[in-house]
């Protein structure tokens, strides 16, 4: 059985696209590609695609992982292909590779997410960010299905900064960028929680919802405080598992006559 691991993205108004509606379009394109895909046992089999840690609805994503299981071998590239031209324009298929380590999930422990303020001054946000930084705990609630909850999102937060005004923004209209590097941590710290602290700590409230976009997840780096590629073990693996094969396929040098 062999397995791939795919990176997709959520673009434009394809954000709005819940992960259940995703799981659905997903399963169109697998059978649209005629992907030999391996069915789980029982009485209503199911194709074996594993999810890992989607966004919220509402956000778009640049980072989105997942890995099917197959009865057959298959070109990763090829079948990159293929799937992403079943889908519709937004859910891109950016990225496959053949799985050969364990535990993607596992190697998912942080995001990287910007998120658009219009309507919000820099200066008023780097306010609110430095407030929201220096606070030692952001409490914050959130609506569950048993009530709402009150928990800390400080803790989870490992940087929280402004950037610079985007390029594409009217000259007339204010619009802050910041850039998110959270853990993920249970309960885990949503973008919008990390929006309601900064409501909570500066009274920063932009007057349109923010747009947030994932630009990456993965591993976090302690020593360099940066996101790694989740992928990068598997093309690695497969790099060492190519140069074995050309030195044993190598013609050996004959010695002296």
């Amino acid at each position: 059985m062999q397995r791939i691991r795919l990176r997709y993205t959520k673009r434009g108004r394809l954000r709005f696209t819940s992960h259940r509606d995703f799981q659905r379009a997903f399963e169109r394109a697998l059978r649209r590609a005629e992907v030999p895909m391996a069915y789980s046992a029982g009485f209503t089999p199911h194709p074996k695609v594993s999810y890992a840690n989607a966004a919220p609805t509402g956000t778009g994503s640049e980072a989105e992982y997942l890995e099917i299981a197959l009865t057959a071998p298959r070109d990763p590239e090829t079948l990159r292909a293929l799937l992403d031209e079943s889908l519709p324009a937004g859910l891109d298929i950016i990225e496959a590779v053949e799985a050969r380590t364990s535990g993607l999930a596992d190697r998912l422990t942080a995001s990287v997410w910007e998120l658009r303020l219009d309507g919000v001054e820099p200066a008023e946000a780097e306010h609110a960010v430095q407030a929201f930084t220096k606070a030692d705990t952001v409490e914050v609630q959130r609506m569950t299905k048993n009530g709402v909850r009150t928990f800390d999102a400080r803790p989870a937060v490992v940087s929280l900064e402004t950037h610079g005004a985007p390029a594409d923004r009217p000259s007339d209209r204010p619009c802050a960028i910041l850039r998110l590097v959270v853990r993920h941590v249970t309960p885990a710290v949503r973008p919008d929680d990390v929006l309601s602290g900064l409501r909570a700590v500066a009274d920063l409230a932009p007057p349109v919802p923010a747009a947030v976009t994932r630009l990456a997840q993965g591993l976090f780096d302690e020593e360099t405080g940066t996101v790694t590629d989740p992928l990068a073990p598997d093309r690695e693996a497969a790099g060492a598992l190519t140069a074995q094969s050309a030195a044993a396929t190598a013609p050996t040098p004959e010695g002296p006559a």
